[in-house]
């Protein structure tokens, strides 16, 4: 029989290693710091080094050690660089977390195919080159799981969201496929976000006036934008032994966002 103790450890990440992409700030700092609380050590990148030394800092204060590495994850020879030394400092690797990504969408007229590509490149070719890297060490793993960062967009198909949704649809079906080739010993599944209170929409929401927040609280049933660790903690979660039975999924946490969370009046052509 399973004691309370056993169950509440399959939560944890005790001892495990994990690469965490755009893990400077927002959700990826929480991923981090919620990573460390679980037991796990971490390597922690993104651009701006100063960001990764605070995040690093408080998984430090967690008793985990923390790997920085500041770089530019669209370059894609830095990543052989990223697992390589996640390996020699660690002895291991274990998990995943593409959490960078994103792009800004245009009017359909407006989008051209070089800010297509380069947003595909950003959602999806990046995090499927690090996989396929860290495959060969995942394969050591008795926990090995990717979790991706796609977004509750890529499931609806409004106006004015087309490359932003677009590519995080692939990034969504990526998930899939990947779960598909690496099962049965890597587990892939995604976290899709609704509308996240990061620093970013904090700015941006400043500068259009309450109503905007209003409008997408009335419009969520939890009546509330989300945080940063409300992500974190549903990444833990398929991180974790518990999800050891849980592959290719998508997993909304959008607090029961509508599709059209703030509806934009786009004209006809």
């Amino acid at each position: 029989m399973t004691s309370d103790a056993e169950r509440t450890d399959r939560f944890l990440l005790t001892d495990q290693v994990a690469i965490i992409t755009g893990a400077g700030k927002g959700i990826g700092a929480a991923i981090a710091t919620t990573f460390a609380a679980a037991g796990a050590d971490v390597v922690l990148t993104a651009r701006t080094e100063a960001d990764l030394e605070s995040v690093a800092a408080e998984v430090r204060l967690l008793g985990r050690r923390a790997l920085v590495l500041p770089g530019n994850v669209n370059d894609l020879s830095e990543l052989a660089n990223i697992v390589d030394r996640s390996v020699a400092e660690f002895g291991r690797l274990d998990i995943i977390v593409n959490n960078a990504g994103g792009s800004v969408s245009k009017p359909y007229l407006e989008t051209s195919v070089d800010q297509i590509e380069k947003s595909f490149h950003f959602n999806v070719s990046v995090p499927f080159e690090l996989v396929r890297l860290a495959t060969p060490h995942l394969l050591n793993s008795d926990n090995a799981s990717v979790i991706n960062i796609s977004s509750v967009a890529g499931q609806h198909a409004l106006r004015g969201s087309f490359t932003h949704s677009l590519t995080k649809n692939s990034k969504s079906h990526l998930t899939k496929l990947m779960a598909a080739e690496l099962a049965p010993r890597i587990r892939v599944n995604a976290v899709l976000p609704g509308a996240i209170e990061t620093d970013a929409l904090a700015t941006y929401l400043s500068t259009r006036g309450a109503e905007i927040r209003d409008t997408m609280h009335a419009n969520t049933l939890m009546r509330r934008n989300g945080t940063p660790q409300d992500i974190a903690d549903a990444v833990l979660f398929l991180a974790s032994p518990a999800a050891c039975w849980i592959t290719g999924k998508l997993l909304e946490v959008d607090g029961g966002a509508a599709e059209n969370l703030v509806p934009k009046a786009l004209p006809d052509l």
